[in-house]
């Protein structure tokens, strides 16, 4: 079992604290936490810790002001691995939001830490740790992905998430074009969103295909390893390596188009067929970041563990 050290800052003398707090962490074991309480944001604490003991600790915020902050520092073990943005995500989806609002890839760029996310945005870590708090505090819990069989899982990608790209692919491919050819002299960037949202719904079209057709009934065969000949695969590796590849290639369209609209922002004095199509293009990123953290950090690490699964019982 875990050890807990509890201090209480407000009793210790200002010159104390700190010390106080370093001698903790310094003697308990890799796994063992030091929980403490104070009157004010301990922010700086965070980054002496951080300077003087390297990134050797987790840092999470169990009670966020405004009176009270009690911060739990746990000492991470020797080579522990980091979580990352998509394993946040896949335990907990309200955090998806928080990280859209910051501009963090956690879909395309789920395999980055937190702490590398924030460097490369220029973020404040412990701000973005307080949003994903209160996003943990104040947000409904959504659906446990994780928990459900890879089968059914796919299931649900295709019904909801394939049929939205389906439906939208058409409308904003035809939006784009008529909104490119009748705007795109006053407003030349507007060429460049039409050509980007039909190479994207392209892409797509033909990625879904191949899911559909060839990797996602592979990956459903996992689930009953006596079926694995017929797919033809040796492994689900190459194939999900395939997917991934494809998704970073549609998430870097994406956020070219993001780019190029500055955000989705309406122009001034804009057509209701311009609103329309930005807020069809922002609509569209929200879902499709949603499906692509699906499948790329829940559905195929869960396969490449069935996969490695199936391989040891066939080797015994």
């Amino acid at each position: 079992m875990n050890e807990q050290k509890y201090i209480d800052v407000t009793v210790l003398e200002p010159r104390m604290k700190h010390p106080a707090i370093f001698d903790a962490f310094d003697s308990i074991n890799a796994g063992d936490m030091v929980v403490i309480h104070n009157d004010h944001d301990p922010k700086p604490l965070y980054y002496q810790l951080l300077g003087e003991r390297g990134n050797c600790f987790s840092w999470t915020y169990l009670v966020n002001g405004p009176e009270i902050w009690e911060v739990e520092i746990r000492k991470n073990a020797e080579n522990e691995d980091v979580q990352t943005l998509g394993e946040i995500v896949a335990k907990d989806m309200r955090k998806a939001e928080v990280f859209k609002k910051m501009g963090i890839d956690f879909c395309c760029g789920g395999k980055k830490t937190l702490e590398e996310a924030c460097a490369e945005k220029e973020l404040d870590i412990l701000k973005v740790q307080q949003e994903l708090l209160r996003a943990e505090q104040y947000s409904s819990k959504q659906h446990d992905f994780n928990s459900w069989k890879l089968s059914f899982l796919i299931d649900y990608i295709i019904t909801i998430h394939h049929s939205y790209v389906n439906e939208s692919a058409p409308v904003l491919k035809e939006l784009s074009e008529k909104v490119a050819a009748h705007h795109g002299s006053s407003l030349p960037y507007l060429i460049s969103v039409n050509e980007k949202v039909q190479k994207l719904m392209c892409e797509l079209t033909s990625h879904m295909k191949k899911e559909e057709q060839i990797v996602f009934p592979y990956i459903k065969t996992l689930e009953t390893p006596d079926m694995l000949s017929v797919q033809g695969f040796k492994s689900v590796n190459d194939p999900i390596a395939v997917m991934e590849c494809e998704h970073e290639a549609a998430g870097e369209i994406l956020q070219e188009l993001r780019t190029i609209t500055n955000g989705f922002i309406v122009p001034e004095n804009a057509c209701n067929s311009i609103r329309l199509l930005m807020h069809k293009l922002e609509e569209f990123e929200t879902d499709l970041q949603t499906h692509i953290h699906l499948e790329n950090n829940i559905l195929f690490p869960k396969a490449l563990k069935a996969g490695e699964d199936n391989k040891r019982l066939t080797q015994n």
